[in-house]
């Protein structure tokens, strides 16, 4: 499983948000840092995809499919501030 920046999640996030989310501010639940998830740390190829924050490490975002459809799981995400123009 390879460690990339958040931005390689772009096309996933899109699918589920329907709008680019990389630029969103996410702050972590952990540590409280805050920053666009584009600068987070991605880990993919798994059983699913799994962001991280990159100040702490804790878990900010984990998506996986079950029967085709997509779960995702933002609980290590305190506040979620969508990029500007989206709702």
């Amino acid at each position: 499983m390879g460690e990339l920046d958040g931005n390689g999640a772009a096309g996933l996030l899109q699918e589920i948000f329907g709008t680019e989310m990389t630029i969103a501010v996410a702050t972590c639940a952990s540590c409280g840092s805050a920053a666009p998830i584009g600068e987070s740390v991605l880990y993919a190829g798994g059983p699913g995809t799994v962001i991280r924050c990159r100040s702490c490490e804790g878990l900010l975002v984990v998506i996986t499919q079950v029967r085709g459809r997509h779960c995702v799981d933002l609980m290590g995400i305190r506040a979620l501030d969508p990029p500007s123009g989206s709702a």
